[in-house]
Formats: structure tokens, sequence, C-alpha cells
């Protein structure tokens, strides 16, 4: 993941590079995101978007078995 290359609305930087996809998810639902769609991406991954009331919606993309965040950033 480049948590650590990105900052996110509510959730401030990362020091990680990898980041399981349980505890992203909390992260986000904690800082009020909810999910509002999601699509596969290339290499077999899953691309998953994030919105929220008052800040810039969020892209994710998670590994092909949605176990690990590989990146999120504002779109």
């Amino acid at each position: 993941m480049t948590p650590d290359k990105h900052q996110l609305d509510g959730i401030g930087g990362f020091s990680e590079k990898v980041l399981p996809a349980k505890q992203f998810e909390e992260l986000m639902a904690t800082a009020g995101y909810t999910i509002s769609g999601s699509a596969p991406a290339q290499g077999g991954r899953v691309k998953v978007w994030w919105i929220h009331l008052t800040f810039r919606t969020v892209e994710s993309i998670y590994s092909d078995d949605k176990g690990i965040v590989i990146t999120a950033y504002h779109v």
C-alpha cells in the first residue's frame, strides 16, 4: 500500500506501506466514510470507492483476495 505517499481527509497520513483490509476499513468507517461502489481493476484487483458527507471521495485498490489494501487516494 502507499498510504505513506497519500494523506486521506479525516484520517491523515500513514507510515505503513501495507495495511490489512480490515484495519483500513475500520479507519475509514471511524472517519465517517462509507463504500459507494466497487469494480474489477487491472491485474485481478478490486477497486472500491468511499464517500463522505464533507470529505473528498477516496478510491482504494485491494488485492485480488480483498485481504490487503494496496493503495488509497482522493479522486
